[in-house]
């Protein structure tokens, strides 16, 4: 094939590439717009940051996989008019180039459904007045990031041995020191339960909870709400296991 054919057919490929590209990014993000992807990920940092820089997640993810078929269409057109060097590194890239792709997608989706269990966790332990609770969510997101980061770096190759023995000396730290730090968390969450299951008050209730006297307003697994005066008072509850409740009938 003479060189001017060449170029020619190179110019198809790459204007094929674009077309294509831009109708990944299209059928993408109709897809994710469809499936709820926006409001399932509002409100999380990942799409916070994102908007700061005048994008979003979804366009951000559209996008990559149509920058993937964009590039991949250019390597190809080098590679028709064979433009010197583009040969090799064709041979040592083709292979490469959707594991990165995987790589970096893995990386978004794990930062972005870290930030959402962080964000799940906050809201369903905003009524706990536990100091330790506090530390829950982060603990959530960075776990899921630190294994997306394993998921993207074993798809580009990297040997991740010595980071699986490092997440699972994490997760044994994580139970071991969780314990130790959560124990009146863990403790008012089963004494929860019982109140729950045997329900020796209820709302409306006047009770007594160690120093605490007033009318129950909620009870959830973890804290027990009580007002008083115009006060409210949120008892974990521990104290209502181990320190007994007194109903007060008026």
């Amino acid at each position: 094939m003479s060189l001017p054919a060449r170029l020619w057919l190179a110019l198809g490929v790459v204007v094929l590439a674009a077309l294509l590209g831009y109708l990944v990014v299209r059928v993408n993000r109709r897809i994710l717009v469809g499936a709820g992807v926006p409001e399932t990920i509002e409100g999380t940092a990942f799409e916070r940051t994102a908007r700061e820089f005048g994008t979003s997640t979804v366009s951000l993810v559209a996008n990559l996989s149509g920058y993937f078929i964009f590039i991949l269409g250019l390597i190809v057109a080098l590679t028709i008019a064979r433009v010197e060097y583009i040969a090799a590194f064709w041979n040592r890239t083709a292979g490469f180039l959707p594991s990165l792709f995987l790589a970096i997608l893995v990386l978004i989706v794990g930062l972005v459904v870290g930030d959402k269990v962080e964000l799940l966790i906050n809201d369903r332990l905003r009524g706990i007045k536990l100091p330790q609770a506090g530390i829950v969510p982060s603990v959530a997101k960075w776990s899921v990031v630190f294994i997306a980061v394993l998921v993207a770096l074993g798809q580009i190759g990297v040997d991740t041995a010595a980071l699986v023995v490092l997440l699972a000396t994490y997760g044994f730290a994580l139970v071991l020191f969780g314990g130790l730090a959560f124990r009146d968390l863990l403790a008012s969450g089963a004494a929860g339960f019982y109140l729950l299951l045997e329900q020796p008050y209820s709302i409306g209730d006047r009770v007594r909870i160690g120093d605490t006297d007033g009318v129950v307003q909620e009870v959830n697994v973890f804290v027990t709400h009580v007002e008083s005066d115009g006060a409210e008072y949120v008892v974990p509850n521990r104290h209502a296991f181990t320190e007994g409740v007194v109903r007060i009938r008026e």
